[in-house]
């Protein structure tokens, strides 16, 4: 018992106040760390991919990139009949005037009239950068509400890439706040009904909650190595709650088990190292296993994935951390308490029947009545599969298959403004404006490079490309050319009446990009052209990430493999990882696909569907499962190899491993559904889709893959599940950590 878990586990219970406060003073430290230096977030070029992404930054060489711009859109009152040119006019100067004393305001453009003749807007375009605009916003829509309060015979209202991205962050918070709520009580619970304590139920929500604390403020720190897209909060609560308590519940369990195993012959001390010795061990090699399935997102080359990767990965890691440092002390004050209050309940019952053997003897049969044999559930789940393993195992990889088999109609889109909730106001009057003035529904971009004594000719060649988007039906509007003051960048901006998920919207975006932008500024010499835009960013995301699935996959396989491999020496159980991860991540895309991408569930989940999948969800859950799949892995077989090294026979171990490993994992998958489920009620889709997935997924991986396809799956291979290594040979090595736990059962 000299390995690291069980020499931090054994310092923790002896010096207990001391590894408390160091904890929370970490804690302090890493949190005070994050204020104090702050976040880097990302900016605008760290956005870009794909040819959209290469125009973008051309067009900021020549100081031409996208302003942020707000559209105020007045219209006559709901119910009133038509616009009254006059009062809107007036409308408009008082608007115009407000916006104009606002610091936050580059320019205010004229008014606009509709075509017909129902709604004028004005074009208020900010200062500053595109991605910092949402945080500024305040002012302006302020302003408008002002105008609308003086003229109350007309609808004033504002929308925009900022306050839109302000609306949707703050339905975000909102809606976080209330899974907290729920999520919260719920998982305390859960924990109540495991442990049937309440200082016990505390512990993995307190250890959870104060790893994301430490986590947040590391990835605060860390974003100036990965800048943060926005995104690294939502997944540090998200992860951080799901493995800060499984780790401490898989370590609590464990101490309990021993506890009942020794009767009371056993020093908490002594519990905890034993706790350490095996769940420790577990515990790290998960933690490994996540983190390095995070860690391919890298991979992406794209920055929400990176900020994701970091903000998985640190709290991963922080969370293993607490499971082997503070909970160990905390293990040992709350076993001293019990062994104290223990002792008073014997000397009280000793006073009342002057007999101390019985008080003694009757809590012991209790303990090991609830040792570790395995429960009715998995018990009448594991009878079957011992019998038959073969027919379980081809019934529920075929029922795997067929849930996974929706992926093979799997449709990819970017999640833009269209899918966000109408219930955020900036989105309604992004539904009128649009209505009333369709040419602003989406914008293609062409950005042409070229020596500036090229400028005349590649403005010419800009106008003859807009003179054949004329007579293109799904270009309208009045094309604008723009050229950098060096005159070596040149932008023609066409407006495309049509939303950018629209056939005619892509269709428009394939002839501008194979034949007219070829046809013109592709036939001068040594200019460089590409086209971003709306409709160019929403196809070109989905493509980049396709590019990448192959490279991420791969490695994912790879690193699965390799730490299976490395924590079990089996290549054969290596290979078993692989396959059943990718049972069990598939199984729960495929769930998303069928729910998601079509209408029938609409009712149930809350949601209106888009007929496809966020292009960021798919690569998203497939690491991230494969992470949390390895979690209950570690656990599981690790439990199978403790009995194997003690000579048990590989049979019988697997199906008591399994058995009493099953109340555990079936306990953290309880939790970490829980806390996954709860962001199905959101209103943001992705993070709707992502919430679904990753409770389906880890239901399936803990009740279906764990309990059936793992245990029948080993049984059929037996010995050879330890290929090319012989644990039971070096059992000796293994003999000190296992031998107390064995002989005090």
């Amino acid at each position: 018992m000299t390995n690291l878990p069980v020499r931090m586990a054994r310092w923790s219970a002896w010096h207990p106040w001391r590894a408390i406060a160091g904890w929370f003073i970490f804690v302090a430290l890493c949190l005070g760390s994050g204020i104090a230096v702050g976040g880097h977030p990302a900016t605008s070029a760290d956005f870009r991919v794909g040819e959209a992404g290469r125009a973008e930054a051309m067009a900021a060489s020549g100081g031409l990139q996208q302003r942020p711009v707000e559209q105020v859109l007045v219209t006559a009152a709901s119910g009133t009949g038509r616009l009254d040119a006059a009062a809107a006019q007036a409308a408009v100067r008082d608007l115009t005037a407000r916006m104009q004393r606002l610091p936050e305001v580059r320019s205010v453009a004229g008014p606009v009239r509709s075509a017909d003749g129902t709604a004028l807007r004005v074009a208020v375009t900010m200062t500053g950068a595109e991605l910092d605009a949402k945080k500024h916003v305040a002012p302006l829509v302020a302003a408008t509400a002002a105008v609308q309060r003086a003229h109350p015979g007309l609808r004033v209202a504002e929308t925009g890439s900022p306050s839109i991205s302000k609306g949707v962050d703050t339905l975000r918070g909102h809606d976080l706040s209330r899974t907290e709520l729920i999520a919260l009580p719920v998982t305390l619970i859960t924990l109540l009904l495991v442990f049937r304590s309440v200082a016990m139920a505390a512990v993995p929500l307190l250890l959870a909650l104060s790893s994301i604390a430490g986590a947040v403020g590391l990835s605060m720190l860390a974003s100036h190595a990965f800048p943060d897209a926005g995104v690294g909060t939502n997944i540090i609560l998200m992860i951080g709650m799901a493995v800060g308590v499984d780790y401490t519940l898989f370590y609590l369990k464990r101490e309990r088990e021993e506890r009942a195993r020794a009767g009371g012959r056993l020093t908490s001390q002594a519990l905890v190292e034993l706790a350490a010795a095996t769940s420790g061990r577990a515990v790290v090699l998960s933690g490994l296993a996540v983190a390095a399935s995070s860690a391919t997102l890298f991979l992406a080359d794209d920055v929400i994935f990176s900020s994701i990767a970091t903000g998985a990965i640190v709290v991963t890691l922080v969370a293993v951390a607490s499971s082997l440092t503070v909970l160990p002390a905390l293990l040992a004050k709350l076993g001293a308490r019990a062994e104290r209050h223990a002792a008073r309940k014997a000397a009280r019952a000793a006073g009342h029947t002057g007999n101390t053997s019985r008080p003694h003897s009757r809590p012991a049969r209790r303990r090991t009545r609830s040792g570790t044999g395995a429960g009715r559930f998995s018990a009448a789940v594991l009878r079957p599969t011992a019998a038959h393993p073969a027919a379980a195992l081809t019934v529920t990889v075929i029922a795997l298959l067929a849930l996974t088999a929706p992926l093979l109609g799997l449709k990819l889109t970017d999640m833009g403004r269209e899918t966000h909730p109408r219930s955020i106001p900036a989105m309604q009057t992004y539904d009128r404006l649009n209505a009333a003035f369709p040419e602003l529904k989406a914008m293609h971009q062409v950005v042409v490079q070229a020596s500036p004594d090229q400028a005349e000719r590649i403005g010419s060649a800009l106008r003859a490309l807009a003179r054949r988007a004329e007579h293109d039906p799904a270009l309208a509007g009045t094309a604008e050319l723009r050229t950098s003051r060096d005159h070596r960048i040149s932008l023609l901006e066409l407006p495309v009446p049509h939303y950018v998920s629209t056939d005619a919207a892509q269709a428009s975006l394939d002839r501008l990009r194979t034949t007219y932008v070829p046809d013109t500024v592709g036939k001068v010499p040594g200019a460089r052209a590409a086209v971003t835009g709306d409709v160019a960013r929403y196809a070109d995301y989905p493509r980049h990430q396709k590019q990448k699935l192959p490279l991420i996959i791969t490695t994912l396989l790879l690193v699965t493999f390799a730490v299976t491999v490395a924590a079990f020496g089996s290549v054969v159980l290596g290979v078993v990882g692989v396959l059943l991860n990718l049972l069990s991540a598939g199984a729960g895309l495929g769930l998303l696909v069928l729910v998601f991408q079509h209408r029938w569930a609409e009712g149930l989940v809350g949601f209106h569907s888009t007929g496809s999948i966020g292009s960021r969800v798919p690569l998203f859950l497939f690491v991230i499962l494969f992470g949390l799949s390895m979690d209950y892995q570690m656990f599981v077989i690790t439990r199978i190899r403790e009995a194997v090294r003690r000579g048990v026979p590989t049979r019988r171990a697997v199906l008591d491993g399994i058995g009493s490993s099953a109340g555990v994992v079936t306990s953290a998958a309880l939790v970490m559904v829980i806390v996954f489920a709860s962001f199905t009620g959101l209103h943001i889709i992705e993070m709707k889709q992502i919430g679904f997935s990753l409770a389906a997924a880890v239901l399936l991986d803990a009740f279906v893959i764990r309990l059936l396809v793992l245990p029948s799956l080993m049984l059929l291979l037996g010995e050879r599940s330890w290929w090319p290594s012989r644990p039971v040979l070096r059992a000796g090595s293994a003999a000190p950590a296992a031998r107390p736990t064995a002989t005090v059962g």
